[in-house]
């Protein structure tokens, strides 16, 4: 098999996400089933679209593997060349027509993302990245004025090389941080109890052993998080229980905007794509930002998939 051409690749998933988008767009979510309990939720669209996809994808890389929400059978990667994908990241939002969604397209290579693309249909904000090449975002451009009465409005487009302030400013401690969590929809047991009492960590007055981070948000899509550290305006993320496609478009996205990622975990210092537990942190972030994020992590995330 010969190797991957990534820009080959890159080029044909930001015209994939493209056409998924109007899908999405023209989508109304009436038929909501939930998968593992009320917060899991999955619609007819989320299906439809990775039919799509999948169905080009194997069309135009017949030898290549392919890992989708809606259709694997285990989260786990191999070492073979890989699409991983999640037609919808943020289905909650969608039915809730919050906008804030992504569709998340990535492509790995011995588990490890090489190329990935991220497209908000609702914003347009398309992020991309291809390993040693760095980390872009396309976004309309708010136009200065306006045509004539009846003439149409044409988008124009920016590409603009991530992260979006550079040099990034420098992250002291997390006392200037604003972090990205997410509930997940597990909700008892220990990982809930883990992530509910960092979150206080994180929050609680210094006088009391907390961070006392600047603030906290909750936003509903792993791939758009990882895009918003990638940009700089999230500081961190830290997650638990998301799945290889939630993570691996925006893996490689962070990374080429000279963030970085680990686990989840104290120590982690080299965690798999599909390890489910993560921390994200931005470019000007340094590694003592991780330990004292560590530090204040309130027990271990455990998955039985991983563990």
């Amino acid at each position: 098999m010969a190797d991957p051409n990534l820009q080959e690749i890159h080029d044909f998933l930001v015209g994939l996400a493209r056409q998924a988008a109007g899908m999405i767009i023209s989508a109304n979510p009436a038929t909501v089933d939930t998968k593992k309990n009320s917060s899991d939720l999955v619609t007819e669209t989320d299906k439809a679209v990775e039919d799509l996809i999948s169905s080009s994808l194997k069309s135009e890389y017949p030898d290549y593997s392919f890992l989708g929400e809606e259709t694997a059978q285990s989260g786990r990667l191999t070492d073979a060349p890989t699409f991983v994908v999640d037609p919808i990241d943020g289905t909650t939002n969608f039915v809730h027509a919050h906008p804030y969604i992504s569709i998340s397209l990535a492509f790995a290579h011995k588990q490890k993302p090489l190329v990935g693309v991220v497209y908000n249909p609702f914003t347009q904000h398309l992020y991309t990245a291809i390993k040693g090449h760095g980390a872009y975002l396309t976004s309309p451009q708010i136009p200065l004025s306006f045509p004539d009465e009846g003439a149409r409005v044409e988008s124009q487009y920016e590409k603009r090389k991530l992260p979006l302030r550079s040099p990034p400013a420098p992250l002291p401690d997390l006392s200037h941080a604003l972090v990205a969590v997410e509930y997940g929809n597990e909700r008892n047991g220990n990982n809930w109890d883990c992530k509910l009492n960092t979150f206080t960590a994180l929050g609680r007055d210094k006088s009391l052993d907390g961070a006392m981070v600047q603030s906290v948000r909750s936003l509903g899509s792993a791939a758009l998080n990882m895009c918003s550290v990638a940009r700089g305006d999230l500081d961190l993320y830290w997650e638990g229980g998301c799945w290889a496609w939630d993570v691996a478009a925006g893996w490689v996205i962070v990374e080429e905007a000279g963030g970085m990622v680990v686990g989840g975990n104290k120590g982690e210092w080299t965690p798999k794509v599909d390890g489910r537990r993560y921390l994200v942190l931005r470019a000007g972030a340094e590694k003592a930002i991780v330990e004292e994020f560590w530090g204040k992590t309130q027990g271990r995330l455990l998955y039985e998939d991983t563990d």
